[in-house]
């Protein structure tokens, strides 16, 4: 499994595991009318500005490949996007084709951004998840601590999303220090 990071020449591959991990994750969760009007093309635009607009926005991704060179996951984050006081940084978006899931390419996306945010100097995050969403346990188990709630709406349902934060991630930071996360083998 390589790690690394995103360029444009990613973005086909980038809203294909975009739009299928959301078919098999938000199945149930989200209404089938919003997930039915998934596009790779709608992503596709969405990544080019994404990744248009990483400098502006100070955000990044990274790219999970397997053995084949096929991109199975990503990981998006940047600088927290609401102003918040207390978390400086945000993980916007990871996503692991259900074939590559429970290998731990998760983590290794995780740790890459913790490893992007020191780099930037920004030693707090936070992530937004569905409450129904089954990942919530991954945040958990690497010591994401609940501390916001909202409601959101999609396609005419209300559901709750939740924020897990860690208030310092240097700590996390440690674990992974030896590595090379920007690109290495795992």
């Amino acid at each position: 499994m390589i790690v690394r990071e995103a360029t444009h020449s990613d973005v086909s591959a980038i809203a294909r595991v975009h739009v299928d991990t959301w078919l098999t994750t938000y199945r149930g969760i989200i209404p089938d009318e919003v997930l039915e009007n998934l596009s790779y093309e709608k992503r596709e635009n969405g990544w080019h500005r994404n990744l248009n607009n990483a400098l502006k926005d100070r955000s990044f991704t990274y790219l999970a490949e397997d053995e084949s060179g096929q991109i199975v996951g990503f990981a998006n984050g940047g600088v927290e996007r609401a102003g918040d006081p207390v978390y400086q940084g945000e993980l916007r978006a990871i996503y692991i084709l259900k074939s590559h899931q429970q290998k731990g390419i998760g983590s290794e996306l995780f740790r890459a951004v913790v490893q992007r945010f020191v780099q930037m100097e920004i030693y707090s995050m936070l992530v937004w998840v569905l409450a129904d969403n089954p990942a919530c346990r991954f945040y958990e188990t690497l010591g994401g601590q609940k501390v916001y709630k909202k409601e959101i709406e999609r396609g005419g349902t209300k559901l709750i999303e939740i924020a897990y934060g860690w208030t310092n991630i240097s700590n996390l930071q440690c674990r992974a220090q030896s590595d090379n996360v920007v690109e290495r083998t795992v």
